[in-house]
């Protein structure tokens, strides 16, 4: 794949006669090479941002509880995904999109702000040094050998999991899936306008991809977001336009890292570091599986991406936007065609043009994304036919795994309980010696996380 050196003087070596954008792009990202055109990586950049956009208004929503400006928060949102995922498209030549992870902002917001009393500087600064310690970990190659040691069985299912997890998100924010206290969840009225028209959406875009129309899932995006219009779903934004003022940038380095150097705040940077690492190594794998991006079950350069990944989140943190990774709605982009950084790119300027236009983005209702995210996570379900059901001792952790993901809503502790079981399955059935030293060791973490 090359580095961002690398690939520059690939431009200048072969450019000769092809002093084009198009040919300066394809050879940057190497788009043909990966079976891709600009314009399929243009609408799979728009697609992620569109079903990725929520953020801009939930993360500064969830802050806001904490005592955080919700001015300031709405712009660390923006900024902060922006600059990472373009980073990402260039650096590493990934569709993966980073944000503000959902799970962590409310964890740092009702957790360590309204739980244990810290301020949210402090609890900005845990993010902060749980982002460099996982830094550190890129930097001596532990986090990638931790990915290289996951069976490949585990992988299978993780995607698989996290398809289910996604599919399940459409399906509540079509309003199809409700909370209920007898049974946790049940069904929704299909009579209501949002069910409705998540549904006229879910066939209208299967029915395209099914022709194989083009751009499916973000025509399908936009033409439900019009549909939304009559029934008062689609709604004008108040504003067009929001100026940058003084109060926009008040959230920015005010992390408090020295109040985080202490025993007593130990337990909660372990807590983030351990989410942090593998909710991002599952959206990796089952990003980059639905991509075809991976070569023998790993995902070449996969260090870059880690890297990005991992100062995503001490930015995040120095912006006050609360931890930023890898988002699994990177794979509605991927379901469109993406296949390179130019993807990211896309994404990530939309987030900077977020900046100023985010009451326009406001405009699309979750129901018209919604769809996306129900046929993404069929796609990804794809794996599952790889899982040897046969072998119990091997297939029944990735079931454990495929589970746990979905219904824990939680990607780490899916993968955590996953990792458990497999080495405890393993270790009684006889079959001790095809667990990964390394899979020893992270079983081990997982069940402290769980302690803690």
């Amino acid at each position: 794949m090359g580095t961002v050196a690398e690939r520059s003087q690939d431009l200048t070596a072969g450019a000769s006669g092809r002093w084009s954008w198009a040919g300066l792009l394809d050879r940057f990202f190497r788009i043909s090479e990966r079976g891709s055109t600009i314009g399929r990586e243009v609408v799979a950049g728009v697609t992620t941002f569109m079903t990725m956009a929520y953020i801009l208004f939930v993360n500064p929503d969830i802050l806001s509880s904490a005592g955080v400006p919700v001015e300031g928060a709405a712009v660390a949102t923006a900024l902060a995904a922006a600059l990472t995922t373009l980073a990402m498209g260039l650096y590493a030549n990934y569709p993966f999109a980073l944000a503000s992870g959902m799970g962590l902002n409310a964890a740092l917001a009702f957790g360590l702000v309204l739980g244990q009393g810290v301020s949210w500087q402090t609890a900005m600064g845990v993010v902060v040094v749980e982002g460099l310690i996982v830094t550190l970990l890129v930097l001596t190659n532990v986090r990638e050998a931790v990915m290289d040691a996951i069976p490949l069985t585990l992988k299978q299912a993780i995607g698989a999991g996290i398809g289910l997890f996604i599919a399940f998100i459409g399906l509540q924010n079509a309003g199809l899936v409700v909370n209920s206290d007898a049974t946790l969840v049940t069904f929704g009225s299909i009579t209501d306008k949002g069910p409705l028209l998540a549904i006229i959406g879910l066939l209208l875009t299967a029915v395209l991809m099914s022709r194989r129309v083009p751009g499916a899932i973000l025509l399908g995006i936009l033409i439900t977001t019009v549909i939304g219009v009559p029934l008062g779903l689609t709604k004008a934004p108040s504003a067009w336009i929001r100026w940058p003022t003084a109060e926009s940038f008040s959230t920015f380095f005010q992390a408090d890292i020295r109040g985080v150097l202490n025993l007593a705040m130990l337990s909660s940077v372990f807590a983030f570091l351990m989410t942090d690492f593998f909710d991002t190594m599952g959206t990796v794998v089952a990003v980059g599986t639905e991509g075809g991006l991976m070569k023998d079950g790993k995902l070449p350069g996969l260090k870059r991406v880690l890297l990005v990944d991992s100062l995503a989140a001490a930015l995040g943190g120095l912006l006050g936007a609360s931890s930023v990774t890898t988002y699994v709605e990177s794979a509605s982009g991927v379901g469109q065609g993406g296949r390179t950084g130019l993807t990211s790119v896309v994404t990530g300027l939309l987030f900077l043009v977020a900046v100023l236009f985010a009451p326009l983005m406001g405009i699309v209702p979750s129901q018209a994304t919604a769809p996306a995210l129900i046929l993404v996570g069929f796609l990804m379900l794809a794996t599952i036919k790889d899982i040897p059901f046969h072998d119990f001792p091997e297939s029944f952790p990735a079931f454990i795994t495929l589970l746990s993901i979905p219904l824990t809503y939680s990607i780490a502790r899916g993968i955590g309980y996953g990792f458990v079981t497999y080495v405890v399955v393993k270790l009684l059935s006889g079959r001790s010696r095809e667990i990964h030293p390394l899979m020893w060791a992270v079983a081990v973490l997982f069940l402290i996380s769980f302690l803690v």
